[in-house]
């Protein structure tokens, strides 16, 4: 299972924000659909062996994780507006500590990077971090970490400081990029193209 974390640093946490105006009054929530769309969808299905957490930290209420789980999703298409109105959906019902479910293959809680970092065995992918085609397989992790159009906070730079980082190549993509470009060097290696 292969997973992401993408943190929305602006991303609204009210369910009333409006699917016609993402990028202002979501907060960045295009970004964080196309990540979404990016980790879950092929041309012809989803990765069922894939989720995707965003972490929306705007107001009103920072710190609500939403997770998309390609195993059990329904009724998901890949464009922002569907997407989006999934989020609204996770985000109307009442969170706690623990997920739970919005629908099938979608979950929501409350939670902070901590939490997250916690839970799983990550990589944050970082422009200055080694050359992920050096990495050997084995040494992969199975989760990844990302951030929004905003670098890391000091508060998350002190979280990750020892997480291993890795670069993509010399080109500084965009998160949602960068997860396509994940997901084909893990297709590539698991295909035993390389």
């Amino acid at each position: 299972m292969t997973s992401f974390t993408v943190i929305g640093h602006t991303a609204c946490t009210d369910a009333s924000f409006p699917l016609d105006d993402l990028p202002g009054k979501g907060g960045r929530m295009d970004l964080l659909c196309r990540a979404v769309a990016s980790s879950l969808f092929l041309s012809h299905g989803i990765r069922e062996d894939t989720t995707c957490d965003i972490m929306l930290l705007g107001q009103p209420h920072p710190g609500r994780i939403i997770r998309f789980d390609g195993s059990a999703l329904r009724s998901l298409s890949p464009d922002e507006r569907n997407i989006a109105s999934s989020i609204k959906r996770a985000l109307a019902i009442p969170a706690g500590k623990t997920f739970r479910e919005a629908g099938p293959g979608l979950l929501t809680r409350k939670g902070t990077l901590a939490d997250q970092l916690s839970e799983k065995h990550y990589a944050v992918l970082d422009e200055s971090g080694v050359d992920i085609r050096k990495v050997a397989t084995e040494e992969l992790p199975d989760a990844f970490l990302l951030s929004d159009n905003r670098n890391f906070s000091d508060d998350e730079m002190e979280l990750i400081r020892d997480i291993p980082k890795y670069s993509l190549g010399p080109a500084i993509v965009h998160a949602d990029h960068a997860i396509v470009l994940i997901l084909n060097e893990i297709d590539r290696r698991r295909s035993g193209w390389i």
